[in-house]
């Protein structure tokens, strides 16, 4: 009997991802089934969006996982219809662009890129920037995008703080956790940058209080979750000159509403959610390896924590 996967996701991503998926899975030596539209009772594996329109995972009896296209997982982790094995996205081209997108950016704060494009004023300015190495980073979130992103700082000669929730150890880096390194961490870094999930124990987790911990003039960087921001909290940190810019590329309505302070703040960069995606070539490649390992009996890849909620 062949292997029933269902590709619930947005229809114009079919066409890229269906002959990637036949693809991997004919090279995996799989007899399968791949389809948009197959019976619930008879899946196996669901290929998944959570902006699709499945919802409901109750008539798919015997479905043995729910593989995500997206690194985000918190509109679904809480689904209480879904109690199979739930894998999030953790592929090498979305790593790889969250990487760039977050060194650019750290590099263009370090560098002082804005004020030599905004200033062209004619005025012979020679101030050069420290070196990296006199540079405090500090990473919050050290998954797979957060690793990547402070090995490939400190590999540039920046001190890189990493924090997260529980103790993580990476050669080269200072990693702290906990509500006490956290305090430490920020008091210490002039360039922040978010990379947790989206979780009740994370929503707001730049506010007022841990704003006010941070040397003055710190710059923020947020590719990770809008809702990790207390946003009145960051615009007074903002007028202030607590903070000195903040990159956003993730907010808590999406599209950013033209009407938001964000738009027109002098010391706000908005990006449209582009620091990275989830590229079909790699992707496919996760979620056959997923189906692969589901068939052969092996441990599936990325499983989310349904109680951490990541």
């Amino acid at each position: 009997m062949p292997v029933n996967v269902l590709f619930s996701a947005r229809s114009e991503l079919w066409p890229e991802y269906e002959p990637l998926l036949r693809k991997g899975l004919a090279e995996a030596g799989m007899d399968f089934h791949l389809s948009k539209d197959i019976d619930a009772e008879l899946v196996d594996y669901v290929v998944y969006a959570p902006n699709g329109s499945l919802q409901d995972f109750t008539p798919f009896t015997r479905l043995k996982a729910v593989l995500s296209l997206w690194a985000g997982v918190e509109s679904i982790s809480g689904n209480e219809t879904l109690t199979v094995p739930l894998a999030r996205m953790v592929d090498g081209g979305l790593t790889q662009g969250m990487t760039e997108w977050v060194v650019g950016h750290v590099l263009r704060y370090h560098l002082g890129m804005d004020r030599h494009i905004t200033r062209q004023d004619g005025v012979w300015t020679p101030d050069a920037p420290p070196l990296a190495s006199q540079r405090t980073v500090c990473i919050l979130g050290l998954g797979a995008l957060g690793e990547a992103c402070v090995r490939a700082l400190a590999t540039l000669g920046f001190h890189v703080i990493g924090w997260s929730r529980t103790a993580k150890d990476i050669s080269g880096v200072t990693c702290l956790h906990g509500s006490d390194g956290l305090r430490v961490a920020l008091s210490q870094s002039e360039i922040v940058v978010l990379l947790l999930p989206d979780t009740a124990a994370t929503e707001n987790m730049l506010n007022a209080d841990t704003l006010a911990l941070l040397p003055k003039g710190a710059q923020i960087i947020n590719p990770g979750r809008g809702p990790l921001i207390d946003d009145d909290a960051l615009l007074h940190a903002l007028n202030s000159g607590q903070v000195g810019h903040a990159t956003l590329d993730v907010f808590r309505n999406e599209p950013l509403p033209p009407a938001h302070p964000y738009w027109a703040h002098s010391n706000v960069t908005v990006t449209p959610h582009i620091a990275s995606e989830t590229r079909p070539v790699t992707a496919a490649q996760v979620i056959c390896e997923n189906i692969r390992r589901g068939e052969a009996g092996e441990p599936f890849l990325h499983l989310v924590d349904r109680d951490l909620g990541y």
